[in-house]
């Protein structure tokens, strides 16, 4: 089953956001923990969820970071802000890349896009939405567990889409909040993000595909339960090696990784659900991937 507007997935975990951009929060007995930082214009709708959800915001105490773009910490500011005794966990990676200027202002600048595109400028100002960078506070390693009320929640490293992607394993439910690195829903397939290393991100997926998982949780366009939960990771690990191969027939006939990228682009794009990212991020994506294609086949 695909789960993708804001509710409760199972009795401790509840689905935030929007469809293209979704957060989660996790339940325990006595404290609640938010999985994914989204983007900034997400920001209204989170305020009225918690709301709607009688989610008492003073139990929220940890915010974790799952990899560091800019759709996926967005929201973690104005939050820390708001809940300042909620810790910020992340990865190592993700520190450094949170604290340095370039980057920073490469998110904030994104988010301000996106805030602005959506008409939601004037809403930003009044709520003082902005992106001044990210302190972590708790640094989670491979095998790390965070421990949510009487939630456990097991961090693993999963590099591939990021240099600095975080998965984390929930025993309680089975479940794996895998963000980008576990592949994003893309119609009844799954979209290939390896941005970062390509081979490392086919580690990531067996290393994931490694836990019994019933629900998978990624931050664009929802959960999947049941059996699509079940079976997410080997669609991605299918997807993952049909478009390896495509890159790789690509790049051997042109030569040429623009060329390349705009042949990709086209063919991902005519197959693209309606609310699926805009022509300019999976080229960038595209490109990415042909770039460490490239360097492997020179």
């Amino acid at each position: 089953m695909v789960m993708d507007t804001p509710g409760w997935i199972t009795e401790r975990i509840l689905l935030l956001g929007r469809r293209e951009s979704c957060v989660y929060l996790v339940k325990g007995n006595d404290e609640y923990a938010l999985l994914g930082g989204g983007t900034a214009y997400i920001i209204p709708e989170i305020l009225e969820q918690l709301e709607r959800f009688d989610v008492p915001e003073d139990q929220i105490r940890q915010l974790i970071i799952l990899h560091a773009h800019f759709d996926h910490c967005g929201i973690i500011p104005f939050f820390k802000k708001r809940w300042p005794w909620a810790a910020v966990a992340a990865s190592e990676r993700a520190r450094t890349l949170l604290a340095t200027p370039k980057v920073v202002q490469s998110i904030a600048q994104l988010n301000q896009f996106l805030i602005s595109s959506s008409g939601r400028e004037d809403a930003a100002r009044k709520l003082g939405i902005e992106f001044p960078g990210v302190t972590v506070e708790t640094v989670l390693k491979d095998g790390d567990t965070l421990m949510c009320g009487d939630v456990r929640l097991e961090a693993m490293e999963v590099p591939g889409h990021s240099s600095c992607s975080l998965a984390v394993y929930m025993p309680e439910e089975k479940a794996l909040f895998a963000s980008d690195a576990g592949g994003i829903p893309f119609g009844d397939t799954v979209f290939t993000a390896a941005n970062s290393n390509f081979d490392q991100y086919m580690t990531s997926l067996d290393k994931m595909s490694g836990y019994e998982v019933d629900i998978h949780l990624a931050e664009h366009y929802g959960a999947r339960t049941g059996k699509d939960g079940r079976e997410f990771l080997k669609k991605a690990k299918a997807s993952a090696i049909e478009i390896r191969l495509l890159l790789e027939a690509s790049y051997a006939r042109t030569r040429d990784i623009a060329q390349s990228t705009g042949e990709i682009t086209e063919m991902l794009m005519a197959d693209s659900p309606v609310d699926f990212f805009p022509r300019e991020i999976i080229s960038l994506v595209v490109g990415q991937m042909l770039a460490y294609i490239a360097k492997q086949n020179p």
